[in-house]
């Protein structure tokens, strides 16, 4: 059976019904245990899954192998056992049409779809931890009483009604802070478990370096060092030391190994570049999240690299990914993802593309694709894919239902849920969150933080009173505590006797100017106007997004006719503050030469209302740095922090110069700091050895304040053409007025590494410079030191 549609997009789309697979056994296969492979060298084995595994059919281990997401009738096959109840209990007890008790699910409690779909009253987290237990029962009762495995997406927090909403992948990274970082995805694992679920997806550890792709409002930026110490503070805080405790999951990091830079910045579309480029740029992150912090499962991309497409590449999913990254988990495919191969024409059908996908290495298919039901039986069946993979697969996925405990204790605790999830020092941590990654990018005059004397404020701009427009993909919906808009913090932040007044003004993306008239009246009436813009980052399933999976941009404008409205309102002559809420970087040109103050607030979550109001009226300081270069035009893609020589001395572009808007690390302060005192304690070091750089940093101003001091390292001269520097080091500090620090920041082989031509990490000896600043163009402070050789 050959499937039609690629990617989600095209598995919730039309094409959806073209997807479905029934599995069919009838005749010896069908109930005859089938010979067991031995386990493959080097992969982690258990006797009681060795054991288990021997007495399962054929029909046992493909079910093992599926696990589908859960969504409405209308929008999967028909037979997929996911649109009711009766359907999922069919399916978890091995009744579901031919079928052997099925794996597990894929966002079986996000039942609103995000919030894209009205649900009359979504499960509570009681509820959701008593359905899943449920499940569970059924499961173990079954013939062979395997464990479901329940994976639900985690980017801004577990996936489901109620959790609590963090901050979305840009505001994530642009806090610089692993601690942080870690302290939110540990809440995120609690609540997830809590409520039954194993698995956080999701976690993106690819590196976006196209700003017109949708999906890069999931992912933290630009840059292989930073998204590196991210993704290793996420994973560590996720799994823990126990996978198995009651408030860990697995992180699955997404999209292995990489979706951009694509061609024309389109979803789906392939990914054209050579092997050093993956190797220096794209994998150092994945390194960090599988062979440094040890990661449990990955969802492969559905791109096609170099003429490749990743679902069946055995190079990607099994020689680097396995052999040299070490990983040690399960992989599983993207939405619509067996497909691809078929739409690729690298495939003749969905036969071929299950043999070619599961030689590959993709281990679970999540949407219900022929390609592992029919297809792989038929294949298992006449020869084509043998027995030894498909039990390779299953054992993986068994060893990680065991890792997680759940042979022993499927179950979850309902009034856990209910008390953890949502809870008051997740909603803290929250506003910690988004406070920390809003970036003040322009404060001509010291407009801000916003003085007592002002006693009008307008409100204006068509993000000021959505809530749901700060948040990003797959967020928890509903939320259980509320969310106040920016309006409705601003109202509350304000001065007692500050009179606050609001205008839509216009649509995010529409012509309409008939709010203008009404939006420059309340401009004229007041002494300062808060303009808030930017996108609705909800992705494809939400009517009028401009970002968000699958929702790609041809331009880095403002869309429909905010531009004009910032225009309008800054003829008043009164001063504008512009908050932009988006999940992409925008080339805001006009507003940059001629608007005093400009806030990036990005995609802040359930309390990013108040942390916005918070950092406007100085109750802290915005603690946010540019995790991405935003350009001035779309024109000057691709463009980022780490570029090559001739690159970086090019002239500019007819009427444009080649320098970016504002670069990488790019955020300012309430307050000022000085930098002194470079120190690098070992000048001359031999390869494989480390050194370490010394800095003082001091509060110079009146207020206290967060400074990100960030390290680059420039190689003087190296085998192969390098950036002109890399950060290979940041800390986050926070000074009171006078206050100074001494940060430390280690250098080691990591940092100094290279791909040389022979695609081997090597530390070649040479000279370095050592560049300490405040952004990748506001350097303070260098010094050098020697490598030689061992």
């Amino acid at each position: 059976m050959t499937s039609a549609g690629v990617g989600r997009r095209g598995f919730l789309g039309n094409g959806a019904a073209a997807l479905a697979g029934t599995l069919v056994l009838s005749g010896p296969a069908a109930c005859a245990q089938a010979p067991t492979a031995r386990p493959t060298p080097g992969e982690p084995t258990d006797p009681r899954i060795e054991a288990l595994l021997a007495k399962m059919s054929l029909a046992d281990k493909i079910a093992q192998l599926n696990m589908p997401q859960v969504l409405p009738d209308g929008l999967v096959p028909k037979t997929s056992p996911v649109t009711t109840d009766e359907h999922r209990k069919a399916y978890a007890a091995g009744k579901w049409r031919d079928l052997g008790q099925g794996g597990g699910f894929f966002g079986f409690f996000n039942e609103t779809i995000a919030g894209a779909l009205p649900v009359k009253q979504p499960r509570t987290p009681r509820q959701q931890a008593e359905a899943a237990n449920e499940l569970q029962k059924v499961a173990k009762g079954s013939k062979l009483g395997i464990p479901l495995l329940q994976i639900a997406e985690g980017t801004n927090g577990h996936s489901a009604p109620y959790a609590t909403i963090f901050p979305a992948g840009p505001s994530i990274a642009a806090t610089w802070n692993t601690g942080l970082v870690g302290a939110v995805y540990g809440a995120v694992a609690a609540e997830a478990r809590a409520c039954g679920t194993h698995v956080l997806n999701t976690l993106v550890a690819e590196v976006f370096r196209d700003p017109r792709f949708g999906r890069g409002c999931e992912g933290y930026g630009e840059d292989p060092y930073l998204v590196g110490g991210i993704i290793g503070a996420i994973v560590r805080a996720v799994q823990g030391t126990d996978v198995s405790r009651s408030d860990r999951t697995v992180a699955s990091l997404c999209h292995f190994p990489l979706q951009t830079p694509n061609v024309g910045g389109l979803e789906g579309s392939s990914v054209e570049i050579g092997e050093r480029e993956l190797r220096a740029i794209h994998l150092p992150s994945w390194r960090a999240g599988f062979a440094d912090a040890g990661a449990l499962m990955t969802l492969a991309c559905q791109s096609t690299i170099d003429g490749v497409p990743t679902h069946r590449s055995e190079k990607l999913l099994t020689q680097v990914l396995r052999g040299e990254l070490g990983f040690r988990g399960v992989v599983i495919s993207e939405g619509g993802g067996l497909t691809t191969l078929v739409t690729e024409r690298v495939a003749a059908d969905q036969k071929q593309a299950g043999a070619q996908a599961i030689k590959a290495g993709v281990d679970v298919g999540i949407t219900w694709e022929d390609a592992y039901l029919d297809g792989l039986k038929d294949g298992v069946k006449d020869g084509s894919v043998p027995m030894e993979l498909v039990d390779r697969a299953v054992r993986r996925v068994l060893m990680l239902k065991l890792r997680l405990g759940l042979f022993d204790n499927p179950y979850v605790d309902p009034a856990r849920a209910e008390q953890i999830v949502g809870g008051a020092a997740h909603r803290a941590l929250a506003l910690q969150a988004a406070r920390e990654g809003i970036t003040l990018l322009k404060n001509d005059g010291g407009l801000l933080p916003i003085k007592s004397s002002i006693k009008r404020i307008a409100v204006i701009g068509p993000n000021a009173d959505v809530p749901e427009n700060l948040t990003g993909d797959y967020a928890p919906w509903p939320p259980k505590n509320g969310m106040p808009t920016v309006l409705a913090s601003i109202k509350v932040a304000a001065p007692a006797g500050t009179r606050v007044t609001y205008a839509k003004g216009c649509g995010i993306n529409d012509a309409d100017r008939t709010g203008f008239a009404k939006a420059v009246a309340t401009a004229r009436g007041a002494d300062l106007v808060v303009l808030v813009l930017g996108e609705r980052s909800k992705g494809f399933l939400f009517e009028g997004a401009t970002g968000g999976e699958g929702v790609d941009a041809a331009d880095l404008n403002l869309t429909g006719v905010q531009d004009s409205l910032v225009k309008a309102v800054h003829a008043t002559g009164k001063p504008v503050v512009i908050v932009l809420v988006a999940g992409r970087p925008s080339s805001i040109t006009w507003p940059a030469e001629h608007v005093p103050a400009i806030v990036q607030a990005w995609l802040p979550g359930e309390r990013g209302g108040e942390a916005i109001a918070d950092v406007l009226f100085g109750k802290c300081d915005p603690g946010g740095r540019l995790p991405v270069t935003v350009p001035r035009s779309v024109g000057q893609l691709p463009i980022y922090n780490d570029v090559k020589p001739m690159r970086a001395a090019a002239d500019g572009y007819v009427g444009l110069k080649a320098s970016p808007l504002y670069d990488f690390g790019h955020g300012l302060s309430y307050t000022t700091f000085r930098y002194d005192n470079l120190k690098i304690s070992r000048r001359r070091i031999k390869a494989g050895e480390t050194t370490e750089v010394r800095v003082d940093v001091t509060n110079t101003g009146h207020r206290t304040g967060q400074e990100v001091v960030q390290l680059y390292l420039a190689d003087q001269q190296s085998s192969v053409s390098l950036p002109v520097k890399q950060l290979r080091g940041f800390a986050k500090v926070e000074l009171k007025p006078g206050q100074k620090r001494t940060v430390r920041l280690t250098l080691g082989p990591r940092e100094m590494e290279l791909v040389d031509e022979s695609m081997r990490q090597v530390v070649e000896p040479g000279t370095f410079e050592v560049q300490v600043g405040s952004s990748s163009a506001r350097i303070h402070l260098r010094g050098t030191f020697e490598v030689v050789a061992r």
